[in-house]
């Protein structure tokens, strides 16, 4: 089809009421298994990879990489800079062709959110390019040690913000956390119920892995149009990874490879059902 803007597939989620998976990548199995998977399931997806993440998994490596996957798929795919950190690597990444860049900067004072998110939104613009943003502080961490205590978005605030940045998609804080839950969450579904009757801003649910179906459907319902899938990708990679090598003596690469493809494939395509209501 097309590689296409995050914007885009909002948008058409919105109107769907069902929300688009965005899955990150680390390598090249993780991007066929999650292309391959978009297409068998006929859904569009988001290719994206967190800053914090280039340095296992350079962006110069993955950039064309993702780009070429997403020009070449036979269903539209936006291609996302997930929790992007410092303005050069934002360039850097609309320089590469990504058709979606998010700026984090929801750990500053609410003011220079606005003032760095508006930055990046008149730089996207140049190349039009979509703009995601936070607001609010997701839980756990994004390829970090440092633990992020959550705080939880303000209806109002988002309001604000989003009026005063005119960001393509909001990530807000309903008690989600990034990684791995020691425990089930417990989302806060009253606050996301009122920023959605607040913004007209699609909004977006990082730290997807661990919550269950029935939550993504409520999450989905009550307005989430983007989902970001991290953890749970790697992990089945790993698994499958090594479920393949634990039974052979003499591991073959290509087994080995595909392998990690699949685990990808079916981790990708059991959300991507989760998302689209079926």
């Amino acid at each position: 089809m097309a590689l296409v803007t995050v914007k885009k597939l909002v948008d058409s989620a919105e109107r769907q009421g069902k929300a688009v998976g965005a899955f990150s990548v680390g390598n090249m199995e993780m991007v066929m298994g999650a292309v391959a998977a978009a297409e068998d399931s006929g859904e569009p997806i988001i290719l994206q990879i967190a800053e914090k993440r280039l340095k296992n998994s350079p962006l110069e490596l993955m950039a064309p990489m993702m780009v070429s996957a997403a020009q070449h798929a036979r269903v539209d795919i936006a291609v996302h800079l997930d929790h992007g950190l410092t303005l050069d690597c934002i360039q850097a990444a609309l320089d590469y062709g990504f058709t979606s860049v998010m700026l984090d900067a929801s750990l500053l004072p609410f003011e220079e959110n606005i003032a760095m998110t508006g930055q990046v939104v008149a730089k996207a613009a140049r190349y039009g390019a979509s703009v995601e943003a936070e607001l609010g502080v997701v839980g756990g961490n994004e390829g970090d040690t440092a633990e992020h205590k959550i705080l939880c978005t303000d209806p109002q605030a988002a309001r604000t913000f989003c009026e005063q940045t005119g960001v393509d998609a909001l990530a807000v804080a309903i008690g989600n956390a990034h990684g791995n839950y020691p425990v089930l969450p417990a989302l806060r579904f009253d606050i996301l119920e009122q920023i959605d009757k607040t913004v007209d801003t699609p909004l977006v649910l990082h730290g997807g892995t661990g919550i269950t179906d029935e939550m993504f459907r409520k999450a989905v319902a009550l307005g989430i149009r983007k989902i970001n899938i991290a953890t749970a990708s790697f992990d089945h990679l790993a698994r499958y990874a090594k479920a393949y090598t634990d039974t052979v003596d003499a591991p073959d690469y290509f087994k080995l490879s595909s392998e990690m493809a699949r685990g990808v494939y079916d981790n990708v395509l059991r959300h991507i059902k989760v998302f689209s209501n079926r």
